[in-house]
């Protein structure tokens, strides 16, 4: 999988994606992620990518010129099963869709930075838009991350133990049970004697209780859609 992440802001990603499973991953030639810093691509002197906003306001927009350009260049070189703009008001980014995403082959993400964006990158460039909730972040990157993260974790062979990411929240709609690792007891605060028994069975019959009692307190509405 080829990930082009297109930022005003290439080197505040460097670490993450240079870490961790991420690291693994494209070590592994698994995923291929390049960022591409739009400053390269301003016919600008000084490497300018925004401009003010036509009709007035506060902020700055990143203007057409130079995100075309450099997607453009990308589009040329190879097919995009996706071209996604993080965007406060996309649509919400989930487990489900981190899923779908995995199974891609080649996407670009863009990241947005001041204002935002003039509207005919939107048009004319954007596929979809992914939101991470309902709140306004300085730009684009760290929402960025966060997608590449979720993604590259569900590539076959990224992670050591693949049952692990079927367990993890949402995958099933529901919430994760608690988990217990040694010691058996701890400050006065022992491991459920279930879990010390063998018994797969009970053990898989009290995660799934304990799954639906943490989804039942903490997120109702996942339960409404399971009906």
């Amino acid at each position: 999988m080829r990930i082009d992440i297109v930022s005003s802001l290439p080197k505040s990603m460097e670490s993450i994606l240079g870490s961790g499973i991420i690291r693994i991953a494209q070590e592994k030639g698994l995923a291929e992620i390049i960022i591409h810093n739009l400053h390269d691509y301003s016919s600008d002197k000084f490497g300018h990518i925004d401009d003010t906003p036509f009709g007035g306001g506060a902020g700055m927009l990143i203007k057409c010129e130079p995100v075309f350009k450099c997607i453009e260049k990308l589009k040329n070189e190879r097919i995009y099963d996706d071209i996604i703009f993080m965007s406060a008001d996309g649509e919400q980014f989930t487990q489900s869709t981190a899923n779908e995403l995995s199974l891609t082959n080649n996407i670009i993400i863009l990241c947005g930075r001041y204002k935002g964006i003039d509207q005919r990158i939107r048009d004319g460039l954007i596929t979809r838009e992914i939101s991470l909730g309902d709140f306004v972040l300085t730009g684009g990157e760290l929402p960025a991350l966060v997608l590449v993260d979720a993604v590259v974790r569900l590539i076959p062979g990224a992670m050591s133990d693949a049952e692990s990411a079927l367990e993890d929240s949402y995958q099933d709609g529901l919430l994760e049970p608690p988990y217990y690792t040694k010691p058996e007891t701890f400050n006065g605060m022992k491991v459920p004697k279930i879990l010390l028994s063998g018994n797969h069975k009970k053990i898989k019959e009290w995660k799934l209780s304990e799954s639906l009692k943490r989804t039942k307190e903490r997120r109702p509405d996942l339960l409404d859609e399971l009906d």
